[in-house]
């Protein structure tokens, strides 16, 4: 009887062998460890420029830079106007075990500007172009038991058929994301491949809802298996809310959808920026019993309403936010800054009493998004299709937005809608994430292009709702052209920037509609005590429109812009991350919390250091910490001197972006204002580190920094970091080019007549004109040419000659006026070219025009500015 049991048990066992091999085709004593995740952002090496044959893994790459990620080209980089472009080498060594080749081995790169060539072990691994969104390469092939060499290929070079061709902000290349290895077995959860939805919420009114999850499991094994997806609900506490599995027969060699919904989950907790309660995912994908794979994703329960007439609704009722454009660089370290400098951005929002961010003008980085969930601050998440004011000839990023070449139109247009579907891809389980944008400013661009801009974004537009119909799909900065060849009604939501928000034809449009740039008020820190409104302040539009949804300042930060300081220093925080006076305006406004006692120029005798955090730094890339030196007197106030200050790393692991030591000086691009400097500093080894603030005659100070990681910091062992002096970066060119301004510029004017708004002046049509009220006797018109020029020359033509006075003056903020022309009515001018003797500092023209009842009003048909960008 024994005997015919054994040979039973053998029969089953036989009949179950199969079936695991086909689902798990994997050893049994790793089935239970699921992927396994490690960051690659330590011990690399760098080397600029394209090195021929670096891809070897024989290579000598002993001279290179020691560097770690995030990287950036460009390091150390403090705003200035030109950076390089071309190519740049990095390499790293990975080591393997015999099991790992079994598995499906990826390498994860969440951002890499702008074309990237991934080598293993020689062999190219994979390639991805497109600066801000992430990917994933699949280097199973090229993987060797042991040493392996990984090497990338980068280049920041202007592409015709890549989006953007054009912007203000500054495009170094580098890795500056972090990258991650991922061993998988071969049956697997797809990178990015799980969408969570709330599909029964809205209609529940937030009483309950399922969760359906839609996730793409992938079989690279030779067999066809059954493998069931396990997934489980936790709340923000981590109990667990519910669970639910499904089992799918998946070929191999194919990938499958698995489609799950649970049932009713009563009462969630509802996500919103006042309470950003998340849940979590979990799912598990299985072989029988024996696990595959595994991932946690966090989301919320919320959902958004947008309307023409009443504005924005959250979880059923009505918000009108108030948000900031905010860019990724920080001083130092320029687009290659960590999660935790991510964090920190989104908080300083926050804490000023902003509850919507606009990602300005690109996807952010996923960690950016995760601090908006945790920080409850609404995303606006963007695509890079753009371009700004300027020249608009093809090889330099003022190029126009959409191709002029009709044989590059088609891999554009491919390249575009392959960015906005990784953009979804990658952060649609967001819950702050409320809109998809398709663009900024698409209409600076040739004008015998905007037929192709236009059916570009319907194509996008169509792309989202097929991607992800929990969003609307929206159009940022729309507010050109006028008359009947408008954009803004191509999306669900309109964004108006700058004047838009005062345009009779953009005043309660038949969509939903935002105002995604506001203000525009350049400043050095401390700067004014004031908001900013710029185009919000007309009839205290800053106050809302009972139609309108929300608004957004330009700008949150100061950032490195191809225009110069002009365009950089908009923020409301500096490039160092310290706020400006402007900053704690919105605070007392939103949150009620009173400014500070700002600092005066006293008897300096000491510095004091600070630091965002002094314990438990990580050393993986993913951390670092924001050192603040303050100027202060014997009794520890703070003061507004500003001597030269020098930050050194005394002993311990840790690098600044210029090396062991930073100088900061009032007069030079690493400065030192208003009685205070800061800088962002990271180690890539643990142990505690010591760091000394010093200034001539004063006393010094000290702060001790604990690093943690898995590698500690050895003295005369560890990798050291090496000194990179900073030097501003300058283009090798003999002279400034000129450059035309006015075309699509924002324009204000005192007063206008129906159907000849300010703007028809700049639209590049003469036919068209801007003509003020009647009753208007001290009319002026206003071109804002957004750049810091010297101005060289201003052309302006009138569809008739004017028969009244008037004046052109110029100003740098829009306060102090420079007349540098006068006409009589008796001049009858109506095509005017007035060169200036020598160039002059501007940014505003004004039109000044003086009427009576007895004269015609001026038709000013279109006006241009002719300068340089000054730095």
């Amino acid at each position: 009887m024994k005997k015919h049991k054994t040979l039973l048990l053998l029969f089953l066992l036989l009949l179950s062998l199969p079936l695991y091999i086909q689902g798990a085709t994997v050893p049994e004593q790793n089935s239970e460890r699921g992927r396994e995740t490690t960051l690659l952002n330590r011990l690399w090496k760098y080397k600029r420029g394209d090195i021929p044959d670096a891809a070897r893994p024989q290579y000598n790459d002993t001279d290179w830079e020691p560097i770690g990620l995030p990287h950036s080209f460009s390091i150390p980089y403090f705003m200035s106007k030109d950076f390089y472009v071309g190519y740049g080498w990095y390499r790293r060594h990975l080591k393997l075990e015999k099991e790992d080749l079994s598995k499906r081995l990826f390498l994860e790169f969440d951002g890499v500007f702008q074309e990237a060539e991934i080598y293993v072990n020689g062999r190219l691994a994979g390639s991805h172009t497109g600066g801000y969104t992430g990917f994933s390469i699949d280097f199973t092939p090229c993987a060797v038991e042991g040493d392996n060499v990984i090497a990338v290929r980068v280049n920041n070079l202007w592409q015709a058929t890549v989006a953007p061709r054009g912007g203000e902000h500054v495009f170094s290349g580098g890795i500056y994301r972090n990258v991650r290895l991922v061993k998988k077995q071969p049956v697997y959860l797809d990178w990015y491949g799980t969408a969570i939805t709330t599909p029964t919420l809205e209609k529940n009114a937030g009483k309950s809802s399922a969760v359906k999850v839609k996730a793409s499991v992938k079989n690279t094994s030779a067999h066809t298996g059954r493998y069931t997806l396990s997934i489980t609900i936790k709340d923000s506490s981590g109990r667990t809310v519910t669970k639910c599995s499904k089992t799918e027969c998946v070929e191999a060699g194919k990938s499958l959808d698995y489609e799950i919904q649970t049932s009713e989950i009563s009462s969630p907790a509802l996500w919103s920026p006042a309470s950003p309660t998340l849940y979590t995912l979990v799912s598990q994908l299985y072989a029988g019993k024996h696990l595959l794979d595994s991932e946690k994703i966090t989301f919320g329960f919320r959902w958004f309403e947008w309307t023409a007439d009443k504005g924005f609704f959250l979880n059923g009722k009505h918000y009108y936010f108030r948000g900031a454009n905010v860019h990724q660089d920080q001083a130092g370290w320029g687009d290659a800054v960590t999660d935790a400098a991510a964090r920190r951005d989104v908080h300083l929002m926050k804490e000023a009493g902003f509850d919507m961010i606009r990602g300005s003008h690109y996807p952010h980085s996923p960690a950016f998004t995760d601090a908006c969930d945790r920080e409850g601050m609404l995303f606006w998440s963007e695509t890079p299709f753009w371009s700004t004011a300027g020249p608009k000839e093809d090889g330099g990023w003022t190029a126009g937005a959409y191709p002029s070449n009709v044989a590059d139109t088609a891999a554009f247009e491919a390249n575009v809608l392959r960015q906005l579907e990784e953009m979804i891809r990658i952060h649609r389980n967001h819950p702050s994430v409320f809109v998809w944008s398709m663009c900024n400013e698409p209409f600076f661009t040739d004008s015998q292009t905007m037929p192709g801009v236009k059916k570009l974004l319907k194509r996008m537009v169509e792309k989202a709702h097929s991607l992800d119909n929990t969003r609307k799909a929206g159009v940022g900065g729309v507010q050109r052209p006028l008359g009947e060849d408008r954009i803004d009604l191509i999306g669900d939501v309109a964004g108006y920037n700058g004047d838009g928000a005062n345009i009779p034809d953009f005043q309660q449009p038949p969509v939903p509609s935002v105002v995604t740039e506001y203000g525009s008020t350049k400043s050095d820190r401390p700067g004014q005590y004031i908001p900013g409104w710029g185009d919000l302040e007309r009839d205290d539009s800053w106050k809302g429109r009972a139609w309108r949804s929300g608004q957004a300042i330009w700008c949150g930060f100061d950032h490195g812009s191809i225009f110069g300081s002009d365009m950089a220093k908009l923020g409301i925080v500096d490039y160092f991350r310290l706020p400006k006076r402007s900053w704690y305006w919105y605070r007392n406004a939103y949150t009620q919390v009173a400014p500070p006692e700002w600092p005066k120029e006293g008897k300096a005798s000491r510095l004091l250091l600070k630091a965002s955090k002094t314990d438990n730094i990580a050393t993986d890339g993913t951390d670092d910490t924001q050192l603040i030196v303050v100027v202060a007197d014997a009794d520890g106030r703070e003061l507004s001197n500003t001597p030269v200050v020098t930050l050194r790393v005394v002993s311990g692991p840790g690098e600044f972006p210029t090396g062991k030591s930073i100088t900061f000086r009032p007069d030079s691009d690493i400065r030192i204002l208003d009685g205070k400097a800061a800088i962002a500093f990271r180690s890539y080894y643990a142990g505690n580190t010591i760091i000394e603030a010093s200034s001539p005659g004063l006393s010094p100070a000290r702060l001790t920094l604990g690093f943690v990681g898995e590698e500690p910091y050895q003295k005369g062992v560890s990798q050291e970091v090496t000194d990179r002096p900073y030097v501003r970066y300058v283009k090798n060119t003999e002279h400034n080019e000129l450059q035309t301004y006015g075309l699509n510029n924002p324009t204000f004017a005192s007063s206008s007549r129906k159907g000849h708004s300010p703007g028809l002046a700049a639209d590049g049509n003469e036919d068209s004109y801007w003509m003020p009220a009647e009753d208007d006797r001290s009319a002026y018109w206003i071109l804002d040419t957004e750049r810091g020029l010297m101005l060289n020359c201003v052309t302006a033509r009138f569809t008739e000659k004017v028969m009244c006075n008037f004046k052109i003056e110029i100003s740098d903020d829009k306060e102090t006026w420079y007349p540098i022309g006068v006409y009589n009515a008796s001049d009858n001018e109506q095509d005017i070219r007035l060169e200036l003797e020598k160039p002059l500092k501007m940014r505003f023209i004004r039109f000044s025009f003086t009427t009576n009842e007895s004269c015609d009003m001026p038709r000013l048909a279109e006006v241009r500015a002719e300068g340089s960008v000054t730095e």
